[in-house]
């Protein structure tokens, strides 16, 4: 069947006006970018769906990093999905779970599915090793 070229253009912009309202903190343009609001880390099992609940997430983990941000590796087009592989980085600042803070960085690589309906963002689905963040966050080598 495959996706047209605007289907694709459209998405991709999406997803990098997504990703650059994280960036920039802009939480609530973040969240304008989804259709319906659903965030899934699959490192934690835990889903996040709807407004207030992606809303929460992205406050809970930017309270923990605040300079929370990632840098495209690279976007790849699926026929429901826009796939970026990117590295997510951040300093520890507040607490992460009982994990408290420890001032330390952390540089994970990831990847994260955007998963569409049409053009309509209805899903981040993020896959990362949460032991890297970890093992970073308590200053092992």
């Amino acid at each position: 069947m495959g996706v047209s070229e605007s289907t694709h253009s459209a998405r991709e912009r999406i997803v990098r006006e997504h990703m650059k309202a994280e960036n920039d903190l802009d939480l609530g343009r973040a969240l304008d970018t989804f259709g319906h609001p659903r965030y899934e880390p699959i490192a934690t099992g835990e889903v996040y769906d709807g407004p207030a609940e992606v809303e929460r997430y992205y406050r809970e983990s930017r309270a923990a990093f605040p300079d929370q941000r990632n840098e495209i590796i690279s976007l790849r087009h699926a026929e429901d999905a826009v796939i970026v592989e990117f590295w997510q980085l951040g300093t520890h600042k507040c607490p992460l779970g009982r994990l408290a803070p420890t001032g330390r960085e952390f540089r994970c690589r990831m990847t994260a599915f955007f998963i569409f309906e049409g053009t309509e963002l209805i899903c981040e689905r993020v896959y990362f090793d949460s032991a890297t963040i970890r093992h970073q966050l308590n200053g092992a080598s």
